[in-house]
Parts: C-alpha cells; structure tokens; sequence
C-alpha cells in the first residue's frame, strides 16, 4: 500500500517488493527542497538510498522540482566543439584522445572555416552556449585566436575548455571573448591522469577570481568511484560556485583500461544527478547530465551537451558522425520532457 501525504512525503507499507522508507530521507529532502545547504553527512546518506526504491524516485522528484522552480523549465544547451584531434601525451586512462589508446595516431587540427560553420549552426538552432574543448597540449594563443574569431562572428556565448591556466591567462581568455571556462577535478585526480588535484582546484579559484564563469561536472563516474568520491566533488562544486554542475559518466572505449570497472546505467546516473542536485541548493543556473538522455531530466538536469569535432569518449575522429548527438537531438529531448529550450538561458545572469 502506497499513500500520499499532504507535505509531499509518502507513507509506505510495502513497495516494489517491500521496500520501506529510509529514517530521516524526508527531512533531508524537505531541507533541500527549501533550498538549505545539506551537510556532508546528509549528503552521504542520500548516496545510501537504493536505486529501485521508493525513496530514490522521491529523491528525484524532489531534485526535479527544484530545478523546475529555478531554471523555469528551462532546456539549456551548450555546443561542444572539440577543435583538435591528437594522441595526447598526458595520457588519462579513461579517454580516447590518448596516445596510449592508440585510436588517433595522426594530429588533426580543424580549420576556422569548420568551426566557424559549427558555431553559426549553434547560433542558428538557438544554443546556450559554445564550449571550446582541446587535448591538453593544444596551443593557448591559438584557442585564443579562435575565441576571438568567434566571438565577432557570433553572438553565443564562448567557453574555454583546455589545461589549467593563470591568472595572466584567464585574463587572456576575457580579453579574447570567452566569459568562462568548464574545468573539472576528475574522479581519480592523479590516479588516472598524471595531473594534480590541488593545481586543478587552484584554476578553479583563478577563474573566478579573474571574473570567468566556472563550469563543472562530476566526471567521469564509473562503478568503482566510492560514495565519498563522489561527494567530495559535488560539494566542491556546491562550494566554490559552480554556475553548473551535474554528472557525466564514463564512456569505456573499444581498449579502455577502464572497461574491467564497466560502466554505471543512466539510471543510476539520475540517482546521482538527484543527489547532486539537491547538494547544489540555489547556487547553480543550471544543472548537467552528459550524455544526453531522458531519465536525468527526471531528477534535476537540465542542461545538455550536443558535440561536434572531438570527443574524449569516441572512437570517430568527428563526434557528430558517431556517439555526438545534434542540438535538434537534443531539443527534442528537452520538449519531450516538457522544458523548453527556447527560453533565456540563466547561466550569464
């Protein structure tokens, strides 16, 4: 038996094969739904909650009114535009782009006249956003070059997606039309990439102090990933500021090293979108889930990435002749779950 209460709680007796409510879920949720930052621990407990359970859809439906009542129903979606294909020297065990993946063995740097027309196609279909994403040995002056290009050329806005910077560089991306920069601390910060956590987090700090927006997902999640992993990024997101957050899984490619941890649904990635979601109160704009899919949309995201040019989860040189889906894709996504993609976006507000 199954009984609704007048708060929103649910009273349950048995369901999906007697599953019963978990003490203290509901004032957790009524605390976050009332937009009061979750603590730690709380937020820990919420990573307790059982995927097929009641209270985890209750989870999402409360991380989806959220989002509902301040993005306003808002469909966001930001161009991802990979401008370079190369077998990257750093190496991280969880992407295609690599040199030990050995899927890309020759340099391939797309001509401004390609990223240009990928640009106008995002200007045209009515994109929130460009974001500009290179291998890690790319050259900054040159992604400096093209933000400049792009940013007389088209009015989305642009946002840098390359190696930690200083504050001389932010400054730089300013200067050449960008108005922030997506930069993650990867789940296994210096286990599975050679780069140091602390030095990603100072980027972070530089971006804002030099006045970019900072972007941010929790990535790449995969069934290995500790409950505390996982919360420590979605609090460091909640912490410094994100404009967004979200979740991203990981995409093992034909050869991963990763493909022995195999991969989590996306249906446990909405569990986590939810969590996040509730973590993040009212200090986003708006709240990702990567790749795109509908179940997220259930629990709190609300902003997608449609992908042109390179993708670190792709075997295909151009992402959109493989696992990249368009903006029209992603639109239609939105629509069928009632957020409307036409709206103003509220991540430059």
């Amino acid at each position: 038996m199954l009984t609704m209460m007048f708060d929103g709680s649910m009273n349950t007796e048995e369901w999906g094969g007697g599953t019963k409510s978990i003490a203290g879920v509901d004032d957790i949720l009524k605390k976050a739904t009332e937009f009061v930052p979750l603590t730690r621990d709380e937020g820990l407990r919420l990573m307790k909650i059982p995927l097929h359970s009641l209270d985890c859809y209750r989870m999402m439906a409360a991380a989806n009114r959220m989002s509902r009542e301040q993005f306003c129903s808002k469909g966001e979606n930001h161009l991802h535009i990979g401008l370079n294909v190369e077998p990257c020297p750093l190496d991280c065990l969880f992407c295609s782009l690599t040199h030990k993946a050995g899927i890309f063995t020759e340099k391939v740097d797309y001509s401004e006249e390609q990223i240009l027309s990928w640009a106008r196609y995002a200007e045209k279909l009515g994109c929130d956003g460009i974001n500009l994403m290179t291998t890690g040995t790319y050259p900054f002056l040159r992604l400096l070059e093209i933000g400049k290009l792009l940013s007389q050329e088209v009015s989305v806005p642009l946002i840098a997606n390359t190696r930690d910077i200083n504050h001389a560089e932010g400054e730089a991306l300013l200067a050449a039309g960008f108005v922030g920069a997506y930069h993650a601390v990867r789940l296994g910060e210096g286990r599975d990439t050679p780069l140091d956590r602390n030095k990603r987090i100072k980027t972070i700090q530089v971006l804002r102090d030099v006045g970019l927006k900072w972007m941010n997902c929790v990535e790449p999640v995969g069934p290995e990933h500790s409950a505390e992993e996982l919360i420590d990024l979605m609090f460091l997101a909640r912490d410094y500021g994100a404009t967004y957050s979200g979740v991203m899984r990981r995409i093992n490619f034909p050869g991963s090293p990763m493909t022995k941890f195999g991969m989590i649904t996306e249906l446990e990635m909405a569990r986590l979108v939810a969590i996040s979601r509730l973590i993040m109160g009212d200090v986003p704009k708006a709240h990702c889930t990567h790749e795109p899919h509908s179940a997220s949309l259930l629990a709190g995201a609300n902003l997608f990435f449609p992908e042109v040019g390179s993708n670190p989860r792709d075997g295909q040189e151009d992402t959109s002749t493989g696992r990249g889906n368009s903006v029209e894709a992603c639109q239609k996504i939105h629509r069928e779950m009632n957020l409307d993609p036409s709206l103003p976006s509220n991540c430059y507000q």
